[in-house]
């Protein structure tokens, strides 16, 4: 990818923290342990393998709040 999207450059703990999530909020969402969200909270986010990530992506740029009926 030639041009890479913002967001892919940030660490994972930094957009999490963006969205007010904790890492045990995180891994409830996701359905994993919170050792996972802990072990790669310092990775950046275009370090991390394609299942997860495809994941973590609409979390951590706030998709899911796009759909809250009273904002």
């Amino acid at each position: 990818m030639l041009f890479e999207p913002p967001i892919m450059k940030k660490s994972i703990k930094e957009l999490r923290k963006n969205q007010g999530l904790t890492a045990k909020e995180l891994a409830a969402r996701l359905r994993i342990e919170p050792q996972g969200i802990l072990s790669i909270d310092n990775l950046r986010l275009k370090d991390i393998p394609q299942p997860l990530r495809s994941k973590l992506l609409p979390i951590l740029r706030g998709d899911y709040t796009d759909k809250i009926p009273w904002l």
